[in-house]
């Protein structure tokens, strides 16, 4: 009985080892397995990459190539003939049809279109290249520009002073405006779009780079890409109505600019400054900036720029900030704007200082200020902003709270840590961990944000942007 009980016992054993064996082997397959799937994918993911951003740049075409290929419809008439007739100082009125462009303007001149004043690309190219000072262009249809990003087919290539860009409408053009070392000219109640492509895709609707002191007003831009100010200075960005784009204006390496009364709806970020400093950024209202990126007013390393009386209004995100003030001994200064049922009021990308944020209004907001990692906001100015989430009293009515407003970081540690934990904001499971932990603390909370100055009530006329249209959809 020993000997068979041993047998049988060894027996045993010997099935154990061999089957624990083959699950390692197998794991350790599995593992090789996955692994070269992985590889695969990551070979496949980069080879797509690659392919969809690293295309070979398609051979330069010339003059005559460039000719044999537009495609204009019958009865079209060459516009650089009549351009060519017309005196320096002359005036060239377009009739009531279609002029088959390019057109080049090497002296001063004014284009004035009668209603049904055509200019069609034919599909390949820029439109107008305007190379001459003073020139005026004002009730002309642009259209059917090429689509090539390399060589930036435009509507308008602007390479002069002092122009006029009033009241045109540029519709199927790749770029809408392209200014390059063009200054002091104005681009004025303009209708831009870009052709039917994806976002990213899409042309510009006004190009500035190296160019300085325009004023690009009251313009109405939709389905563009961006709207994008270079390395220049001194512009000034007015009254606009930009929906459906991407960048709503982006400032990179642009100093001295200011941005005022420009209204954005649907748009994925609004504003945004990199490496940008000494901007204003006055009564804009920014509404509906949704999606994983979506921004009302970004920062990237920009400096001493003065954000006040704007309308931030149910954007993922109302203000963003990326390292900003750059500048050890710069600002920025967040004042009187009201940042209303957003995703996230300020979200800052990790502990920065130097922002002020005085007499705001955050209303109804999911999240007040955010900060991503460890760290708090506290490193700036918090003063006399009203926070609708603010607990306390005022009993010597004068106005401002008599205790602190204070958030503390509880549960939402989780989403702000690991932003898989996302999905669950506002679900039922992570609410009852935020109230229990509220309830007996098993951690150290961290203090976000500390306004020594809460207010109860700000007046409507002192926060928020004054007179600015508010950018509903108008079909």
């Amino acid at each position: 009985m020993k000997i068979g009980a041993h047998r049988v016992l060894l027996w045993v054993k010997r099935v154990t080892v061999a089957g624990f064996a083959l699950g390692v082997v197998g794991l350790i397959g599995a593992g090789v397995v996955r692994y070269a799937e992985m590889r695969g994918i990551d070979d496949l993911t980069r080879d797509a990459g690659f392919a969809d951003h690293h295309l070979p740049a398609p051979d330069p075409r010339s003059e005559d190539e460039m000719e044999d290929l537009r495609r204009f419809p019958a009865g079209a008439v060459a516009l650089q003939p009549l351009i060519d007739a017309t005196p320096t100082g002359g005036i060239l009125r377009l009739e009531a049809r279609i002029h088959a462009a390019p057109g080049r303007i090497t002296r001063t001149m004014r284009i004035e279109g009668v209603p049904g004043a055509i200019i069609d690309g034919g599909g390949i190219g820029s439109l107008i290249t305007v190379e001459a000072d003073d020139v005026a262009m004002t009730g002309v249809t642009l259209r059917n520009s090429g689509d090539r990003h390399e060589t930036t087919d435009s509507a308008v290539r602007l390479r002069a002073k002092h122009g006029s860009f009033k009241d045109n409408v540029i519709e199927d053009c790749l770029f809408g405006f392209e200014l390059k070392q063009a200054d002091r000219n104005i681009i004025r109640r303009n209708r831009i779009g870009s052709k039917d492509l994806p976002e990213a895709l899409r042309g510009d609707a006004v190009r500035v780079w190296y160019s300085n002191g325009n004023i690009i007003e009251d313009n109405d831009i939709a389905h563009s890409r961006d709207t994008v100010i270079w390395y220049s200075i001194d512009n000034v960005v007015a009254g606009n109505r930009i929906t459906d784009s991407r960048y709503g204006i982006h400032l990179m390496y642009a100093h001295k600019n200011r941005l005022e009364r420009n209204s954005f709806l649907s748009n994925t970020v609004g504003i945004f400054l990199m490496y940008a400093n000494d901007n204003d950024v006055i009564d804009n209202v920014i509404h509906y900036s949704q999606g994983p990126s979506g921004i009302g007013i970004g920062f990237k390393e920009s400096s001493n720029t003065r954000v006040e009386h704007n309308d931030l209004f149910a954007n993922a995100r109302g203000l963003f900030m990326d390292a900003s003030p750059y500048d050890p001994e710069g600002f920025n200064t967040f004042r009187s704007n009201r940042i209303a049922y957003n995703g996230t009021a300020v979200a800052f990308h990790s502990d920065w200082e130097g922002n002020s944020f005085e007499a705001n209004a955050f209303l109804g907001n999911h999240s007040g200020v955010t900060v991503y990692g460890t760290g708090s906001a506290n490193r700036n100015r918090w003063s006399g902003n009203l926070w609708d989430d603010w607990v306390g009293f005022d009993r010597d009515g004068d106005g401002v709270g008599d205790t602190p407003y204070e958030s503390w970081s509880w549960a939402d540690r989780l989403w702000m840590d690991v932003p898989d934990a996302q999905f669950f904001r506002t679900s039922p499971s992570l609410e009852m961990i935020d109230f229990i932990e509220r309830l007996g603390s098993l951690t150290e909370p961290r203090l976000i944000v500390r306004d020594g100055s809460p207010r109860l009530g700000i007046p409507e006329p002192d926060v928020g942007a004054r007179g600015t249209k508010r950018p509903e959809k108008t079909s």
